[in-house]
């Protein structure tokens, strides 16, 4: 078994949730066995401690969601959403693998995803606490304290890594703890197989996040590697790689009240911020995106409508706007039905008392927790600014040119003095993204958005302003007209559109860059100085709360445990488990059962898009031709299935299991009540939503006809002959 080291203080976040709420690190798992095994868990706890075992060590994550592997050949499945980019890439207006969707019948006809698109399969998390911050004096904060975490877990991060091998330093609870993550890392991933949107994507945006759901949101890909079985990118040679294990398939399924499971990659909760932040994000954060989200959103709409090429490059970017467009919203309407910030005001009243009334170290936390709010005061300041810039960097020729630019200037520096995000083990990704933006932009949509992000400055107060942009604007400050002339200047005068004038410039030196006359490369010029300044004042402000916040969460931990609370780790982007039970849930007064069924396919059918069920699927399903992929208690064809998981997003494609381990669907969303779950948890009204694996193999099997797919995953198909391609 591989090795799962933690200090003392990771053994207390151990107390028992309330109902199933937590997503638990593995290594916490066997000290809450007794309740894993009354919610009906038929493994050995300890067994999910292993993590290159047979259950764990088959989960792996792809970069902002999780997949499986369900196959000796490295097959592995996923959400269509988190696919999206990979079908997305492969695209075009004349070959929209999208629409019509996409089966390989033989692993040549694989197609390989896009130059960032990676498999990681997580062997070793250890906690280094003492190695981060063991050496730093409890008092020093600011850019001193960001310094030498930062020296430190650079140091960790290069010990640890060698060719194949990506390793990560991860923060739980604000800086109380770092914890090590080794992952082998594979580079060659291809599409294999995506139901078309209308399968994959069903329900679009007006059924995301609700119930009942009929949504097919699966697709399968491949990881490969080198004949030598060392990590390469792309190469026609390739080989599958061969996992040491893969998830077995429960083809029974599972019924209401069965145990269930799940375990990935949960990007981030907040459930221990303080109340100001709560309604930092009520009052400004969630509205302030809804607006920018949906304005953009307009312009990228309104170029596709004229132009098939334009929507299928910006496909995946508008899936993506639209699902944080839906959640934010969510958020919303959630924090304030649960009164989110007078909850979280009256806890953080009650943990204050309690506080005063301890004696010693513990005592002197509550002066700690004033102090966060005065830096959390310094970053309220200067936080439009900051949002502005980074859509800013959204933009491709803003994006290309700083990161063209910081990166030749970083070079200059021994690696361990680079920017994280910087050095010589991240030049692969940069690389790829701009090699990828050949089929993800186009200048036309990029310069309106950079005109607006800009229009969007300039209503800045005078104090967030960045003189260096404000002198290149000039008069455009107060112009619109000028403001348009001004950017329309900018992307005619540089040659970075092209892909190989930004590989080429990706290689020089920063006297090249600065001699240089492409119209970007000297906009980066001569504003990089400045954004390093904000940036240092960035870190200064970060170095104190991660003196100050850890401060909090150890309040907040032993707090917790003294009224029988949860104490788990807010999600980020770690290994966990979440389980719980196959159920529905009641709500104002009505019952939504946990399944739905083929039969609802076709009551929602209205031949127009999101709704437009394919013609072959549609036949099957009024004909009730589900054979052995129906419940053999209801006799129905299971669609999607409800649990009271704890899930959130990087969650998605997540490996549903039974209690045995076994694959019993993809997690793929939340009702519309686990939105707000983020913050607060409620175990009445919180559910996950799951893709059943019998609709899985219905489609495959008798839609699209994937025998070959079926067959190497162990499972024999109905289906004489293929009837989709």
């Amino acid at each position: 078994m591989r090795r799962i080291l933690f200090m003392a203080v990771a053994a207390c976040f151990t107390t028992l949730a309330a109902a199933d709420e937590g997503m638990w690190q593995p290594a916490q798992l066997p000290a809450i066995a007794n309740q894993l095994k009354q919610r009906g868990l038929e493994l050995p706890p300890a067994r999910l401690t292993d993590l290159a075992g047979p259950t764990m060590g088959a989960v792996v994550s792809i970069g902002g969601c999780t997949a499986s592997f369900v196959s000796p050949e490295a097959l592995v499945v996923t959400n269509h959403h988190c696919a999206y980019g990979a079908i997305q890439y492969n695209s075009t207006a004349e070959r929209n693998l999208i629409k019509d969707g996409f089966l390989a019948r033989t692993q040549a006809e694989e197609l390989p995803g896009d130059p960032n698109l990676r498999v990681y399969v997580t062997d070793e998390i250890r906690d280094i606490t003492r190695e981060i911050v063991g050496q730093i004096d409890a008092k020093v904060g600011g850019l001193a304290r960001y310094e030498a975490i930062d020296r430190a877990q650079k140091a960790a991060v290069a010990k640890c890594e060698k060719p194949g091998i990506k390793c990560d330093v991860y923060t739980f609870h604000g800086g109380y703890s770092f914890q090590l993550v080794r992952q082998r890392e594979i580079k060659d991933v291809r599409l294999v197989y995506a139901p078309p949107a209308a399968i994959g994507k069903f329900g679009g945006d007006i059924d995301n996040w609700m119930w009942p759901r009929h949504t097919g949101d699966f697709s399968f890909l491949r990881a490969y590697v080198g004949k030598d079985g060392s990590s390469r990118p792309y190469a026609k040679d390739n080989v599958p790689f061969k996992p040491k294990h893969f998830l077995p398939l429960n083809t029974a399924g599972v019924e209401a009240g069965d145990f269930v499971m799940v375990a990935g990659y949960p990007g981030r909760t907040n459930r221990y911020r303080l109340a100001e932040e709560t309604r930092d994000a009520i009052n400004w954060q969630y509205p302030t995106n809804i607006r920018l989200y949906s304005e953009i959103l307009d312009i990228i709409n309104r170029a596709g409508a004229k132009d098939a090429g334009t929507a299928v490059k910006y496909a995946n970017s508008v899936a993506s706007f639209n699902n944080y467009l839906k959640n934010f919203r969510g958020q919303l309407e959630g924090l304030a039905k649960a009164q989110a910030v007078e909850v979280k005001t009256a806890k953080e009243d009650a943990l204050l008392t309690w506080l005063r009334g301890q004696d010693g170290e513990t005592a002197a936390l509550a002066a700690d927790i004033g102090e966060l709010r005065g830096v959390l005061s310094e970053q309220r300041k200067v936080r439009e600014r900051d949002l502005v810039l980074g859509y800013l960097n959204r933009t491709f020729l803003y994006n290309a040119s700083y990161h063209i630019y910081r990166t030749a200037t970083e070079r200059t520096k021994p690696d361990l003095q680079r920017e994280q995000g910087f050095q010589a083990r991240d030049e692969a990704k940069i690389e790829g993204t701009l090699k990828q933006w050949e089929r993800r932009m186009e200048p036309a949509v990029d310069k309106q958005l950079f005109v607006h992000f800009l229009r969007s400055y300039v209503k800045l107060p005078p104090d967030q302003r960045v003189a260096a942009l404000d002198a290149w604007l000039g008069n455009a400050q107060a112009d619109d007209a000028a403001l348009v002339q001004k950017v329309d200047a900018l992307y005619a005068a540089t040659r970075l559109t092209q892909v190989d004038e930004r590989l080429r410039w990706f290689k020089a030196k920063p006297a090249e860059i600065e001699a240089s006359d492409d119209a970007a490369l000297k906009f980066m010029v001569a504003l990089l100085p400045e954004l390093l300044q904000i940036e240092q004042a960035r870190k200064q402000r970060t170095g104190d709360e991660l003196r100050l916040r850890p401060r909090y969460m150890q309040a907040m931990i032993a707090y917790n445990e003294t009224q029988g609370q949860p104490v788990y780790p807010d999600a980020n982007s770690s290994l966990r488990v979440t389980f719980g039970q196959v159920q529905g849930f009641k709500k104002d007064g009505v019952e939504f059962t946990p399944f739905t069924t083929g039969d609802g396919i076709v009551a929602k059918t209205t031949n127009e898009d999101p709704f437009d069920t394919p013609a072959t699927q549609y036949q099957a399903l009024v004909a009730r031709d589900y054979g052995r992929y129906a419940s053999a208690k209801s006799g129905s064809l299971p669609v999607n299935f409800l649990a009271d998981l704890d899930i959130t997003g990087g969650n998605s494609g997540s490996p549903a299991l039974d209690a045995q381990g076994r694959l019993i669907g993809l997690a793929f969303d939340g009702n519309w009540d686990s939105v707000s779950a983020d913050w607060i948890f409620d175990p009445k009204l919180t559910r996950s939503i799951q893709v059943d694996l019998r609709y899985m193999l219905w489609v495959m099997d008798k839609v699209d006809g994937a025998q070959n797919l079926l067959r190497e995953m162990g499972v024999a198909g109905e289906a004489a002959t293929p009837s989709g391609g």
